[in-house]
């Protein structure tokens, strides 16, 4: 299955919110223009691309209509959403107050975790972490409750103050490690609470762009 381009996937996008909301899939108009495509053509491109690309399939209908497309089987296995809870290390105080800003989709047999599992998603701040190839802007998704092994990245809770750090031992005491020589070791003081477990990274198209 080919990648999509980014505004593939944005339409992509478009149609998989509709059908979490429990709405139809959006016509070919709505795609245009929830998208500000130049056209309704240009979003029909787009639609067949992503047929031909393997991620849409027809479901009946009269061809060309976005109405007779539905998500192609690989595509329909994706989570309906996990949920976005703002940003690291500038949020995230606590996990059961966090207010979700949006939902990020991914494969769900790529994260290779159990189907119980509570994941949800960060969005990264900062650059203490791009020895990991973890970049500013891009989007972290953690395993909630997961125990951490030496070496793995980790959403923390260190002495009140959220990170998101290399997670370490050092005779037997966690500390938190920068990815970065510009920033110290984190050891805690009083407290240090592993929120998440990083089990996928998500390059955000506008920081492929940089």
């Amino acid at each position: 299955m080919n990648t999509p381009t980014p505004r593939q996937q944005q339409v992509l996008d478009f149609i998989r919110q509709r059908l979490d909301a429990a709405q139809p899939v959006p016509s070919v108009r709505e795609i245009a223009q929830q998208l500000n495509l130049k056209s309704s053509s240009s979003a029909q491109g787009h639609l067949e691309a992503l047929r031909r690309k393997g991620w849409l399939e027809r479901s009946g209908g009269p061809d060309g209509a976005a109405r007779s497309l539905r998500l192609a089987g690989e595509t329909a296995k994706r989570v309906p959403g996990i949920p976005l809870l703002g940003a690291i290390p500038a949020g995230l105080a606590d996990l059961r107050t966090q207010e979700q800003e949006g939902l990020v989709h991914v494969d769900v047999e790529s994260l290779k975790i159990p189907r119980s599992s509570r994941i949800f998603a960060l969005k990264v701040t900062g650059d203490s972490m791009i020895g990991k190839h973890i970049m500013d802007g891009d989007i972290v998704i953690m395993e909630q409750n997961a125990d951490p092994k030496p070496g793995d990245v980790v959403a923390a809770l260190i002495d009140g103050q959220s990170t998101l750090k290399t997670y370490l031992l050092e005779r037997g005491h966690p500390f938190l490690r920068a990815e970065n020589p510009r920033y110290p070791n984190l050891i805690p003081l009083n407290e240090l609470m592993i929120q998440g477990v990083m089990r996928m990274l998500v390059r955000t198209p506008a920081r492929k762009k940089g």
